[in-house]
């Protein structure tokens, strides 16, 4: 069965390739790549199997992530985000699972799309522990919620929204679902990005939004950190970026012989250098991504330890990533900036990876202290 996910997930990579460069000049959503998904039933990778879907486990999920994104990385990483957070509670059944039924129930039947929503911009990303601004009061039998979500991914196209609040007034944290079709709940405008573009990931606002109360999937208390396999979804589909620019850059070497040359690029010691530092880099990154997952499928007893770990390959990967971009640029040279050229995009989306939680600085700091506890 994983075997025809993925083939699937090659053929669906290839055509999104083919409207990625409309994607990042129009800054538009993708709708015909997430119409594809729903089409070849895609949504439904990660639903537990005795819910109708396929069950996919993390490995396999970072493994279909990084084939999409070598197509359309704003397509992938958006659509990660829906795999993820129901990845997350395949695993931990946390969620009251009559609520968990019925969500999965929606996604393989009605196809909706779905976002986890934390960020605020007076609070920044979530990694840094901020509570949230946005707050949820219980009201008779209904919560009252209010606030302001950045970074909303497909925000225009959500069909539900999982968004944090501050539960009042206990102060915790809970994660609340959040029918789009309700009164109060609205999108405003402002995903200005040079990369990751159609991911359109702009504000969502929750005004005076009464949802029932069994609208409370989770509850934290105050200062809790949970480790979250599924954030490595980043790293994948980062690496896909790395490995399109990859392939670009090894077909253009083949190719490209100007006439100071008597063969290819390819032929020059110094591209053939930088090509296995490319391979070298890549090499790298693949395995330290995927023997982290490997490590957190295989030994669930140690996930609640594995903060660092994630932490660590995220920033591995990701700047692995941009070092792969760096050296096909030089390789392809300054055809590489043309505005018709995809290693220009390749670069800009694969910057953002520098910028999605957790940061550089924060994954130094954490492993720091981790090592300091020891």
């Amino acid at each position: 069965m994983f075997d025809q996910v993925i083939q699937q997930a090659k053929t669906l990579s290839e055509e999104f390739k083919q409207r990625a460069a409309h994607i990042d000049a129009s800054g538009e959503f993708p709708y015909d790549n997430f119409q594809a998904l729903k089409d070849n039933d895609f949504l439904s990778l990660t639903v537990p199997t005795e819910y109708g879907g396929k069950g996919l486990n993390l490995v396999e999920y970072l493994q279909v992530q990084e084939i999409l994104a070598q197509g359309d990385a704003p397509t992938a990483l958006s659509f990660g985000w829906q795999l993820g957070v129901v990845l997350e509670n395949a695993e931990s059944r946390k969620w009251d699972e009559q609520s968990f039924q019925d969500l999965s129930n929606k996604i393989i039947h009605d196809k909706i799309l779905l976002n986890l929503v934390q960020t605020e911009n007076a609070t920044g990303s979530p990694s840094r522990g901020a509570a949230p601004r946005t707050t949820a009061k219980l009201e008779g039998s209904k919560w009252r919620i209010n606030g302001r979500k950045s970074f909303a991914s497909m925000a225009a196209a959500l069909d539900y929204s999982i968004a944090t609040a501050t539960i009042l007034p206990s102060g915790n944290k809970g994660f609340f679902i959040i029918d789009h079709s309700l009164e109060g709940v609205s999108v405003v405008e402002t995903w200005d990005s040079i990369a990751m573009r159609g991911t359109r990931s702009d504000d969502l606002i929750l005004e005076d939004v009464l949802v029932d109360q069994d609208a409370l999937l989770v509850e934290e208390n105050k200062g809790t950190s949970t480790a979250r396999g599924w954030y490595l979804q980043i790293a994948a589909v980062y690496l896909g970026i790395a490995v399109a620019a990859r392939d670009y850059t090894i077909q253009f070497a083949a190719k490209f012989q100007p006439v100071s040359l008597p063969g290819p690029t390819k032929d020059v010691p110094e591209v053939r250098r930088k090509i296995g530092e490319i391979e070298l880099a890549l090499f790298n990154a693949r395995e330290v991504l995927y023997a982290t997952a490997r490590k957190w499928v295989e030994h669930p007893e140690k996930r609640t330890e594995m903060s660092p770990d994630l932490a660590a390959a995220k920033h591995i990967v990701t700047n692995k990533a941009n070092e792969v971009v760096d050296l096909c640029m030089r390789i392809v040279g300054a055809r590489s900036l043309s505005a018709n050229n995809p290693l220009q995009r390749h670069f800009r989306d694969v910057r953002a990876g520098l910028h999605n939680p957790p940061t550089d600085d924060a994954v130094v700091y954490s492993l720091a202290d981790a090592a300091l506890r020891q």
